[in-house]
């Protein structure tokens, strides 16, 4: 992982990319680059960051343990689990998050956060093996054909028996009922952005990302080095949330 001197700008740099790949910045989701939808995310979506990393002490994080999180977002896992481990790349594609995740870590004050200029498919991970990788939320900005090479790339950055902790937006219903599921789950947003989550966003996701069904998800993750130790699914079957072991 390329690394620049993190007192002076907080953020450790993307590599060089070929002209085939997919621009990660582009597929960061239209929301995700905007100043005001930034500024207010931590109100509008809460990450259970506390129980996470109860989670995943659960699962072996210790201060000994390398963390890498994909899409860290604005941070509300980062600063939670930085102080429970020994280095955490808290890694985001939109340079608008990364601005917010460089400000809380300073202000938090942890030592061992690298604030990675890099996605999911651009991460080069360097030293020892992560023990735990975590993400929530981030996955379903990539196309299926990357999410596979996505989560390739995910396994070959943990140690052998290493946990990656999952939360995406993944459809587990039926394709038949795509057209009665989608409405009802849009019709639960209000109408103001600025108020919590507004329809016009739900839609937009819907519409222009790429959350996928948990029938074609999941054998990407086994076939990607991935073994399902356990997958909980919403009761309006819009959510997963994954506890995975490299095999």
């Amino acid at each position: 992982m390329a690394t620049v001197d993190l007192a002076a700008s907080g953020v450790a740099k993307r590599s060089e990319v070929p002209g085939w790949m997919l621009d990660e910045v582009h597929h960061a989701g239209a929301e995700n680059l905007d100043a005001g939808h930034v500024a207010r995310y931590d109100a509008k979506e809460d990450a259970a960051a506390a129980a996470e990393v109860r989670l995943c002490r659960s699962l072996g994080l210790d201060e000994g343990a390398t963390v890498v999180e994909f899409g860290a977002g604005t941070g509300q896992f980062t600063v939670a689990a930085a102080p429970l481990c020994r280095r955490l790349a808290a890694v985001d594609p939109s340079p608008v998050m990364r601005a917010a995740l460089a400000a809380k870590v300073a202000r938090a004050g942890v030592g061992n956060v690298e604030v990675v200029d890099a996605g999911f498919l651009t991460y080069d991970h360097a030293g020892p093996p992560a023990d735990l990788a975590y993400s929530r939320y981030a996955l379903h900005h990539l196309p299926d054909f990357w999410k596979a090479v996505a989560l390739a790339r995910v396994a070959a950055c943990l140690r052998p028996g290493g946990i990656f902790r999952l939360w995406d937006v993944v459809y587990s219903f039926a394709p038949s009922a795509a057209e009665a599921t989608v409405e009802a789950w849009c019709a639960t947003g209000g109408d103001d952005p600025l108020a919590g989550w507004a329809r016009s966003e739900l839609e937009d996701h819907v519409r222009d990302e790429h959350s996928t069904y948990s029938w074609l998800l999941e054998p990407m993750i086994e076939r990607s080095g991935f073994t399902v130790l356990d997958a909980t699914y919403s009761d309006d079957q819009f959510f997963a949330q994954y506890v995975l072991r490299r095999t």
